[in-house]
């Protein structure tokens, strides 16, 4: 090893990437637009957040409907029940439970009547029923359902609430306690708001604090901010246009917040740190800022399409909640690319070097001396094969407990939330197994009021009760056109959880083909929670191969074309793969196993939440990319200008290191926070993103992507002759004067590349 004072002269000849110029470079294009119209770049930002937001609030967002989330059998008996013409209402119950009362005795019988009665004297109740009683008699549900539509009811929930509380401390020696999906919808949507309210308040700061840090200038630290939180709200009012076509779930909108954020700094990022890298090295404001878009900018591009591709095979899986989620994902990643792209590069080019106003004593360096990235350089080049092993055996080890991995339903029981309803679903549970969370049997015929349905439907309950996993309250109700029955059977399990779904596939292949099944012009389908899992798990695994192809085989290509090479792609796919897999064992030891609860404040129901490996699987592989790209754009420099393979490596890995920490750092803290939130599936999806994050930018990025290349040498950029006739995009920088109409002065003569500070292999 020796230090150099000069460097090998470009590569010239059919490996030599062209000269940049605007018309090779979209990125630069667009920022050289942007720069020359300044006004118009920043206004017309400006105008489009306005208009999207007073857009959005004025149409509003479509939500999802219930019968849009299921698949398969379950689904179809959701449209079969939605098309039934059965009133649109909100059913809720009200547990009334003693440790030594039961229902016969005289205090146990006072309660129920008042309970009856106190529900009844709001005037906003119907169908008051109180004859279910627990098995072992110490248990009594009063049911009734809430006066008008079922989808605003848990607004309208509060005045019997309150009815019932007066009965429990009337009665203060039983237990009186009202649940149901009003009740718990109204628990719960109070919880997320004030859970969103809290992480949006404290997310800002956290991220603003962190980019205060990395620029130490407070300008500079507040125009990602600025970026992430317009592109945030504009893309919310494109969700409400794109609600028309992809109605929205609720998780949606607090992703979006989460991604925004995470990209919309990163973006920024990679912008403001490459231009105040060649800042330091001579080059003038202008000149600085035409590299910086042509390089960084052209990395933004990339990243952003590779999340939009992994996103976008979200939609084969024809699932309400992915496609929503992919939708908003999509909508918030491409408007903070184009603001990065656009009205980013405009500021740049009017603040100049004013960007670093309000320098922060301490903390301001314009460019990092990267002494702990060129020693971790130095240790991991000079023994690149155990680097590349211990590297990748660690990752594989993290990733093993992938191999037992188990999905369900979101079970509300593991919520921590002091909320009534919710504590009384779970007794609910206890004293009527599976009452709380039934099977629900759709039988759709001409007249389902028949002597022999009316058989069928008695015989269904006999031997649906006979099986020892399914329970009482069996319950019927028939639509006005009695063209419809729905069947309500009790469940043996949590609703969610093995036991639940093995009742199901009981009823669905033993009870319903020998009972209801066999009457002839009789279509029946079971759907309910548990039903809702099975079919969702079924679906999902038919629809897991598509997707992982599909955004496997699109990244693979965009890749191949961008960096012109058949190795770089395949490595980067299995880096990327081994860095989602490993988060995704950690995700099972912790929220599988249980090995987080204390810390995270949840308890393990044996099982991840369903739709959320695949999302994290399509989210994580676009986000690794973003790093990616732009680490291997910086090596790609190297290469084109004719450097040795080790240096164009070291050299790219150190000059992308300052960029990649802190960008990781707020991704990792922005998703750290939503594991403190109360839903455990946000919980899950923050603690994935921010664990494969901190693996990807450590572990792979510093370790195991530069021992590998540099183990893969000259092979590195290996491209068979037969593609030859891809498109040759440059890495390097563009011409001088390349944003500006006809070239302003050089003024202070740009060095370039630093020469003698560092090694040379």
């Amino acid at each position: 090893m020796t230090t150099s004072t000069t460097l090998p002269p470009p590569v010239t000849g059919p490996d030599a990437g062209p000269a940049t110029s605007p018309k090779s470079n979209l990125a630069a294009r667009i920022a050289g637009w942007s720069a020359r119209h300044r006004r118009a770049a920043v206004l017309g930002w400006l105008l489009f957040v306005v208009a999207a937001t007073v857009l959005g609030s004025a149409i509003g967002t479509v939500e999802a409907k219930n019968s849009e989330y299921g698949h398969g059998d379950s689904r179809r008996a959701d449209e079969i029940i939605a098309a039934a013409g059965f009133p649109d209402r909100a059913t809720e119950m009200v547990l009334i439970e003693s440790d030594s009362l039961v229902a016969d005795d005289s205090a146990f019988r006072a309660a129920v009547t008042a309970t009856t009665t106190a529900v009844e004297r709001t005037g906003r109740v119907e169908n008051v029923r109180s004859g279910a009683v627990s098995a072992d008699r110490h248990a009594q549900l009063v049911t009734f359902d809430l006066a008008g539509p079922a989808e605003d009811a848990d607004e309208r929930v509060g005045p019997v609430r309150d009815a019932v509380a007066a009965v429990q401390r009337d009665h203060p020696g039983l237990y009186v306690a009202q649940t149901g999906g009003a009740s718990i919808g109204e628990a719960i949507g109070k919880t997320l708001d004030a859970d969103m309210h809290r992480l949006s308040m404290l997310s800002i700061p956290v991220t603003l604090g962190i980019l205060i840090v990395a620029f130490g200038a407070l300008l500079a630290a507040v125009l990602p901010m600025g970026l992430a939180l317009t592109a945030f709200l504009g893309s919310l009012g494109l969700l409400a246009v794109a609600s028309r076509f992809a109605p929205a779930v609720d998780t949606t909108m607090h992703l979006m917040l989460l991604m925004g954020l995470a990209v919309g700094v990163d973006y920024c990022l990679f912008y403001l740190r490459r231009e105040r890298e060649e800042r330091d090295r001579g080059a003038d404001p202008e000149r600085a800022l035409a590299i910086a878009a042509a390089t960084s900018g052209r990395s933004v591009l990339i990243s952003a399409l590779t999340v939009i591709i992994a996103m976008s095979g979200m939609f084969l899986t024809q699932d309400a909640t992915f496609i929503s989620l992919a939708t908003g994902t999509i909508l918030v990643v491409a408007t903070a690319a184009v603001g990065s792209l656009t009205v980013l590069p405009a500021v740049l080019s009017k603040l100049g070097d004013r960007i670093d106003l309000g320098r922060v004593p301490g903390l301001y360096r314009r460019q990092s001396s990267g002494r702990f990235w060129r020693t971790i350089m130095n240790a991991v080049l000079r023994r690149p094969r155990f680097s590349a092993v211990l590297a990748g055996a660690l990752l594989l080890v993290l990733a093993l407990p992938l191999l037992g991995m188990r999905t369900a339903e979101e079970d509300i029981t593991a919520l921590k939330n002091p909320a009534p309803a919710l504590s009384a679903f779970v007794r609910v549970q206890q004293a009527f197994p599976g009452g709380a969370e039934p099977a629900v049997v759709a039988i759709r015929a001409d007249d389902v009021t028949t002597p022999a349905l009316t058989a069928a439907i008695d015989e269904l309950r006999t031997r649906a009760v006979a099986t020892g996993q399914l329970h009482e309250p069996v319950t019927v109700e028939v639509n006005p056109d009695r063209t419809v029955a729905v069947v309500r059977v009790g469940l043996s399990g949590s609703g969610v959880d093995a036991t639940s779904e093995q009742a199901v596939r009981t009823l669905r292949e033993q009870i319903v083909p020998r009972t209801v099944q066999g009457v002839d012009g009789a279509e029946v389908r079971v759907t309910g929670l548990a039903a809702d899992s099975v079919d969702f798990n079924a679906a999902l695994g038919r629809s897991v191969p598509l997707v992982f192809g599909f955004v496997l085989g699109l990244a693979f290509l965009l890749m191949l074309v961008s960096f012109r090479s058949l190795v770089v792609a395949v490595t980067a796919i299995v880096l990327n793969l081994l860095s989602v897999a490993a988060a995704y064992g950690l995700l099972v030891l912790v929220f599988q196993h249980g090995w987080g609860e204390t810390l995270l404040d949840f308890e393990s129901v044996g099982s991840v939440t369903n739709w959320v490996p695949l999302f994290l699987f399509v989210i994580l592989f676009g986000l690794s990319m973003d790093y990616h790209v732009f680490i291997l754009s910086r090596i790609r420099e190297g290469h084109d200008r004719g450097w040795p393979n080790k240096l164009a490596v070291s050299r790219g890995i150190r000059g992308t290191a300052g960029v990649i920490t802190s960008a990781a750092v707020v991704m990792v803290a922005v998703f750290a926070l939503f594991t403190t939130g109360t839903v455990v599936s946000m919980k899950e999806l923050g603690f994935g993103l921010a664990v494969a994050v901190l693996i990807d930018a450590t572990i792979v990025r510093a370790v195991l992507l530069p021992s590998v290349m540099v183990l893969l040498g000259h092979r590195n950029w290996y491209l068979p002759r037969w593609l030859g006739w891809l498109p040759r995009l440059s890495h390097g920088e563009p011409p001088a004067g390349e944003l500006t109409d006809g070239g302003l002065p050089a003024g202070a003569p740009y060095r370039g590349e630093p020469v003698g500070t560092g090694p040379t292999y």
